[in-house]
């Protein structure tokens, strides 16, 4: 260095020894624990310096957690900087809302957030992670923590004193310790980034390290400003993923509805990664005559958009069920719905339509993952089942298939998150559900013990919904279904049927209603239906009748005048009942009416 430009020199034995002598001391750093490339000493180029601040940007910052972004900070500090590193950040910025212009008296409420130290200073006491405090006007008047966050300034004691110590220490006990420890030097920097203070980072100097200088302090503030914008991000992230979350979660049932003959138990799991949550979603609603529709669905995407698209997909679906309509018919309607969206947005949906008569599912897939099936005896397979095209893709229509589930067997329908890594394919993630599966305990899988099942870490980078679906051991003692006759008498059949079972549950204050509704049910089945089929009666929250036939027409109320001798039965039956409807099944159609249970 001392050589004019392009001259070389030989090295002389002095500088030879100079050099043996670094490196013995380097070599002493390391079994210290201490970087010796990155410690600040006397002789450091200003080359060194640039290099170690431009590698902060691969080492700080690494993820969008606040909390981690604060100890990588720290951690990048140590030992390369300094012998010790705290790092505490605003109460409110920890919440998510925005960083403070403090006028106050004193500062606002911070909590530890990070702390990293060498070996030589692991006996300080800094206030523990975790822990909030607030620093105010204390008998130290020039508080030295207190200056740095209310002026935005940093603040340095190269050499300290004996009183600095309780100005920069938390407690009475934590200055002995820096003194006992011999800690000798003290910088602060605030952490600002847009104009707002997050918090601050706070350095000390032991010994064998020479005292902060003005060039360290142009260093400190440079890194500061460049890890307050990492942990604005990191804020900034945090607070969209908790409102997508809570806007997701607000969108999802609040509660499972008790359903006859199936036991429902759902789960959702949102990802630990901001850009994780999203789309996915489930539902469960009661059918007339017991019957339980249960659904899942994946809106491909994350964020805003997403969460807003399974909304509206959700409220959909659900109309389309209330209609009562087959599962494959809901899919090919809600394909037309998914391409009428102006995000033009895709989605995978899962339906399965449960009857608690034969303990039977009806299932239909728009391009989601087959659900597994567990027989309740040790065994699980995937569903073999027609996987459709996604929603919104346009290619109707969609395959159903019936499958029957025995007695304390298990349905379980999720989405990909519960299986999707990074570091496997899918095809053993799958199978690692199903043994998963087989392992556990009923009551276990009930209560969601595959969600632990899910990739875990950074393997695990999207939500997960669970819906696990129990088959009860035997139908409900609420459920009662006859085949009816085809000629005239199928009426007094069917109404003999109805008030000799009403009695039985202790109904006959209904038996009334209950007759008049089955005969003009009956009779709309012999008029337009080609004769009645089967007669069911559910006793649940609500006493159903229902009805089925082989007939292509479903009935509507006509308007009827006053010398029409028929067309009164359906509005009757919309008087006395709180409500009614019809369905297509494979063979014709089902009108169910339903009453409320005496009080």
């Amino acid at each position: 260095m001392n050589g004019g430009k392009g001259r070389r020199r030989l090295p002389s034995r002095a500088s030879a020894g100079k050099r043996a002598a670094a490196h013995r001391s380097a070599v002493a750093r390391r079994r210290l624990g201490r970087s010796a490339g990155a410690v600040p000493l006397d002789r450091i180029t200003t080359r060194d310096r640039l290099a170690w601040l431009n590698s902060a940007g691969s080492r700080i910052g690494t993820t969008l957690d606040l909390e981690r972004t604060a100890q990588e900070l720290a951690e990048f500090i140590v030992p390369g900087f300094a012998d010790g590193a705290a790092v505490d950040i605003l109460e409110s910025v920890l919440r998510g809302d925005e960083g403070s212009r403090w006028t106050g008296t004193g500062v606002p409420l911070m909590r530890a957030t990070a702390l990293c130290a060498i070996e030589e200073l692991s006996a300080l006491e800094p206030t523990p992670v975790g822990e909030t405090f607030l620093r105010t006007e204390q008998a130290h008047e020039t508080l030295l923590h207190r200056y740095c966050l209310r002026q935005g300034k940093p603040v340095m004691v190269s050499r300290m004193r004996d009183d600095d110590f309780i100005k920069v220490a938390p407690t009475e006990s934590a200055a002995a310790k820096m003194r006992a420890a011999g800690v000798h030097s003290y910088l602060a920097v605030p952490l600002i980034a847009r104009g707002l203070l997050l918090g601050s980072a706070d350095f000390v100097r032991g010994p064998g390290t020479p005292p902060f200088s003005s060039t360290d302090l142009a260093v400190a503030e440079h890194l500061a400003s460049q890890a307050a914008v990492y942990i604005d991000n990191a804020r900034l992230y945090g607070r969209e993923r908790e409102h997508v979350v809570s806007l997701q979660r607000t969108l999802l049932p609040r509660a499972t509805p008790a359903t006859p003959g199936l036991r429902v138990q759902a789960e959702y799991a949102p990802s630990t990664a901001p850009e994780g949550v999203g789309g996915d979603w489930y539902d469960v609603m009661p059918l007339p005559g017991g019957r339980t529709a249960l659904m899942v669905g994946d809106v491909m995407g994350h964020g805003l958009p997403a969460a807003a698209t399974m909304g509206r997909l959700r409220a959909v679906a659900r109309t389309l069920m209330t209609l009562d309509m087959a599962p494959e018919r809901v899919l090919a309607r809600l394909d037309l719905a998914t391409r009428d969206l102006e995000d033009e947005q895709v989605a995978t949906f899962l339906c399965a339509v449960f009857d608690p008569a034969d303990s039977t599912y009806t299932l239909a897939s728009a391009g989601h993952l087959p659900p597994l099936l567990l027989d309740g005896r040790g065994s699980a397979e995937f569903v073999d089942l027609p996987i459709g095209a996604p929603l919104g893709a346009g290619v109707i229509p969609y395959d159903p298939i019936r499958l029957t589930a025995q007695a304390g067997g298990h349905l379980v329908m999720y989405t990909d998150g519960l299986v999707k890594s990074r570091h496997a394919d899918l095809d053993h993630q799958l199978e690692r559900l199903r043994s998963a599966a087989c392992g556990l305990a009923p009551e276990v899988l009930e209560g969601g013990g595959l969600i632990d099942c899910a990739p875990a870490g950074a393997a695990r980078f999207d939500e997960a919904v669970l819906l696990v679906a129990a088959i009860a051991p035997a139908a409900p003692a609420g459920l009662r279904e006859w085949q009816l006759p085809q000629e005239g008498r199928a009426a007094s059949v069917a109404r003999g049927l109805v008030t000799d079972q009403l009695a039985a549950w202790d109904l006959t204050e209904l038996a009334d209603v209950c007759e008049l509704v089955v005969s003009e049910l009956v009779g709309n089945a012999l008029r337009y239906g080609n004769g009645p089929g089967r007669l069911r009666l559910l006793r649940g929250e609500r006493l159903v009748v229902e009805v089925s036939d082989t007939g292509p027409d479903l009935p509507q109320i006509q308007h009827a005048d006053l010398s029409d001798e028929g067309g009164r039965g359906l509005q009757l039956i919309n008087m006395l009942c709180r409500r009614w409807g019809s369905c297509r099944t494979v063979t014709g159609k089902v009108v169910w009416a339903e009453q409320n249970l005496p009080s």
